[in-house]
């Protein structure tokens, strides 16, 4: 990430620097950044109220997430289209590994 540089938006708007942080938002939730890059993230969040908000609302969003358990197993797929899948599936690979 780069030095911090805040640069003042109207409210609600998100500057460029405002994208790489929420790009990085998910890592620093996950404990998955050095020092630097989360004392940068909290540098630029401290006076950057679009940035805490989404910070708020991922936090919330991944709270959620493991707090949520299906109350039914999902059901197996037929055999033939868990076949048709794979097969799908291992042709959208070799054209990958062609192109």
């Amino acid at each position: 990430m780069t030095g911090h540089v805040h640069s003042h938006h109207a409210q609600g708007q998100r500057g460029p620097r405002c994208l790489e942080v929420f790009a990085r938002f998910s890592e620093y939730l996950d404990g998955e950044l050095d020092e630097m890059d989360c004392r940068l993230i909290e540098e630029h969040i401290k006076d950057c109220a679009p940035c805490v908000e989404f910070l708020r609302s991922l936090r919330r969003s991944i709270e959620a997430a493991h707090a949520y358990s299906a109350q039914v197993e999902p059901a197996q797929p037929p055999p033939e289209l868990e076949s048709r899948l794979k097969q799908a599936w291992q042709e959208a690979l070799r054209r990958r590994k062609s192109a």
